[in-house]
């Protein structure tokens, strides 16, 4: 892969950008501090600004590394974010990348995660040469797969407590997709 790090992506609606100290209160107001959000998430919801002030203090730093993607979710019309989506693994070897991602409960169903994700994507295919893009939900969260599918991504399977989050040790389902399925589907369009 051709790594070039968390550059900022925009979308009719959206600014993907890296996120900064001043965005602390935002975040916390809009999304780190909503139990909503958290509940099928491996990291607990945040009990003050300081918590996410600090944890995006940690990300400012990696955004040196340029295998290193973060993108905070700014809507233009709101000019503060209101949700985050990242590389949370991935594999150089196989050109693999995994990505999570969560929005304030507030903007759920009104497509932003699926224009946030598809632009990440094209991002991942086309300048960092990703070969393939896959993510996973709890299958209690049907809408983060729903948001999969939207995107492109195919439905692999389930596995049977393959995972954890703040309900515990669950299945896991998996999605999909490769750089030459994304790219035949854009020829198409």
């Amino acid at each position: 892969m051709r790594h070039q790090g968390t550059r900022q992506i925009e979308t009719e609606r959206l600014i993907l950008r890296r996120i900064e100290e001043r965005d602390a209160e935002a975040a916390f107001r809009n999304w780190m501090g909503d139990h909503k959000v958290t509940e099928y998430l491996m990291w607990s919801t945040h009990a003050s600004v300081g918590e996410s002030r600090s944890i995006i203090g940690e990300w400012m730093k990696l955004y040196e590394d340029p295998s290193f993607y973060l993108w905070t979710i700014e809507l233009r019309e709101l000019g503060e974010p209101i949700g985050s989506i990242s590389v949370v693994e991935q594999d150089d070897r196989t050109q693999k990348v995994h990505i999570g991602y969560c929005i304030g409960s507030k903007w759920w169903g009104k497509g932003i995660m699926t224009e946030a994700f598809r632009a990440v994507i094209a991002y991942l295919f086309e300048e960092v040469g990703a070969n393939r893009v896959e993510a996973r939900h709890d299958p209690r969260n049907s809408g983060s797969g729903k948001v999969m599918q939207k995107c492109g991504l195919t439905y692999e399977g389930t596995l049977r407590e393959a995972d954890w989050n703040n309900q515990g040790i669950v299945d896991e389902c998996i999605y999909g997709i490769l750089a030459k399925d994304y790219f035949a589907a854009k020829e198409k369009k």
